[in-house]
């Protein structure tokens, strides 16, 4: 949300320490601390900061292959309807032909299937090639699309017989947007790495790395390093960040809101003929349309309502997790009246 007090006060703090950044060469106690507490809230024995989410899932994709069983052990794994990025690794295993195409070649060893075809899904993932496989739990960028705990629980049976690394992308989804802290607590999984950006820094460039102990053991000094990521300026921001949305309290008023929006937007969807559905958890919706979504985006920015698109017909619903139940309220109204 916009001026925070507890960011406010972080800010202040972190400013008048006077260490405004140092590279990950040295050890800082904002860095420690931030870490500490991400360790103690999650399933992870280790972290690594850095700048954005394209670098977080880069360092994931070099920690897998590190931590390979084997020296075939390559391949990273994505699905169709992802985006991880766009750097070159990252795009390799983004869905999105309009992204890729004006920069191929892109990274080799990276292919994206489709998670709904069995078969599909039990040839790519083999103890002979694969090093890594990398799900966001709700796609994003893909639509809004929570995928199916049972599909989450095969991902994590078929690379724990492979030996490959289970990698959770929540630069979206994490960090208190479904209503819990991480994605991965409302699915029956743990993954072995989590990958997250976006709202850990309040607004300052942060992203992180979560790493179990099997993956961190893997990982050499020099392997991977970061000039600013974690930096002790930063780093205190986000410990502020963190604190404040991993209150139960907090938590739970987003669970709230969020039930409350999916009922009024299944309403509306029962409501208009030209919402064909919505779908979401906690304050991440989709509201899928017969038609292109991108008039009613511009509409609603002329009304005041800022939203965006996932994918062609889909209009993006992330409301701040402060929204007041008021400006929720007043936010469907707006988006009624624009379609």
């Amino acid at each position: 949300g916009y001026n925070h007090p507890a960011l406010r006060a972080a800010i202040a703090r972190a400013a008048e320490s006077g260490v405004l950044h140092t590279s990950n060469l040295y050890r800082t106690a904002p860095g420690e601390e931030l870490a500490g507490e991400l360790v103690a809230r999650s399933f992870a024995s280790h972290v690594f900061f850095c700048n954005s989410g394209a670098e977080a899932n880069e360092g994931a994709f070099k920690f897998a292959r590190r931590a390979a069983k084997g020296p075939e052990q390559r391949e990273i794994v994505a699905f169709k309807g992802s985006f991880h990025g766009r750097t070159f690794a990252t795009l390799a295993a983004t869905d999105r032909p309009h992204y890729r195409e004006p920069f191929l070649p892109l990274v080799p060893g990276i292919r994206i299937i489709d998670p709904a075809n069995p078969a599909e899904l039990e040839h790519a993932i083999s103890a002979q090639r694969t090093a890594a496989v990398i799900v966001e739990p709700v796609q994003g960028e893909g639509g809004i699309n929570a995928l199916p705990d049972a599909l989450l629980q095969d991902l994590r049976d078929l690379t724990r017989a492979a030996g490959a690394a289970l990698i959770f992308d929540e630069i979206q989804c994490g960090l208190g947007r479904t209503g819990t802290l991480f994605a991965y607590e409302q699915t029956s999984v743990v993954p072995d790495m989590v990958t997250l950006a976006k709202a850990l820094g309040g607004g300052l460039p942060m992203g992180a790395v979560l790493v179990n102990e099997a993956i961190a053991s893997a990982i050499h000094p020099g392997d991977h390093a970061t000039t600013f990521g974690g930096g002790p300026f930063v780093a205190s921001v986000a410990l502020a960040q963190l604190r404040t949305v991993a209150e139960p309290a907090f938590l739970a008023d987003v669970r709230a809101r969020g039930a409350w929006l999916g009922e009024r937007l299944t309403a509306l969807a029962r409501a208009r003929d030209e919402v064909v559905a919505v779908r979401g958890r906690g304050l991440m919706w989709g509201v899928e349309l017969a038609g292109p979504a991108q008039p009613v985006i511009e509409r609603a920015l002329e009304h005041g309502l800022l939203v965006i698109s996932a994918g062609p017909n889909v209009i993006r619903l992330l409301p701040p997790l402060v929204i007041s139940p008021d400006e929720l309220a007043r936010g469907m109204d707006l988006l009624e009246r624009c379609l």
